[in-house]
């Protein structure tokens, strides 16, 4: 016999009845089960972590490691800041303007000894925001 429990005005309410409340009410509070929700506008523990789970989602990792360290495409572990050499033989600081542009516009600086092209992505302005955070977050251990 299937056990029942008791609401706050002693009325009897099946088991079922109160599992499905309680996944409703826990899917509520995130959209994935990558940790807890962040208000906008709230610090996050890590404030990379939004980043990192949108280039994990979106594929980025794939070729960029996924810990940044790089692969098919350049490594972004002391990315920030750092001096690029491009594919023209010109040389370009990585601040957040190129990170941005290298993003949404994978083709106009090309970096010199990746021969795999980035294929033209579909991030808002806000998922690029969070990458270039995440990529600034990446310190090289050197």
């Amino acid at each position: 016999m299937a056990r029942r429990h008791r609401d706050p005005e002693g009325r009897r309410i099946g088991i079922g009845f109160v599992l499905a409340v309680a996944i409703l009410a826990g899917g509520c509070t995130s959209g994935s089960d990558s940790g807890p929700a962040v208000a906008s506008g709230t610090p996050a523990t890590d404030p990379g972590a939004a980043g990192r789970q949108i280039a994990t989602d979106r594929g980025c990792t794939a070729c960029h490691g996924d810990r940044g360290q790089g692969g098919i495409g350049p490594a972004w572990v002391g990315l920030a800041g750092s001096a690029v050499e491009l594919e023209d033989g010109t040389t370009v600081v990585a601040d957040d303007q190129y990170l941005r542009r290298s993003i949404t516009e994978p083709g106009a600086e090309e970096t010199a000894g990746f021969t795999v092209k980035m294929p033209p992505p579909t991030l808002s302005d806000e998922e690029v925001d969070e990458i270039v955070a995440y990529i600034r977050g990446l310190r090289s251990s050197r």
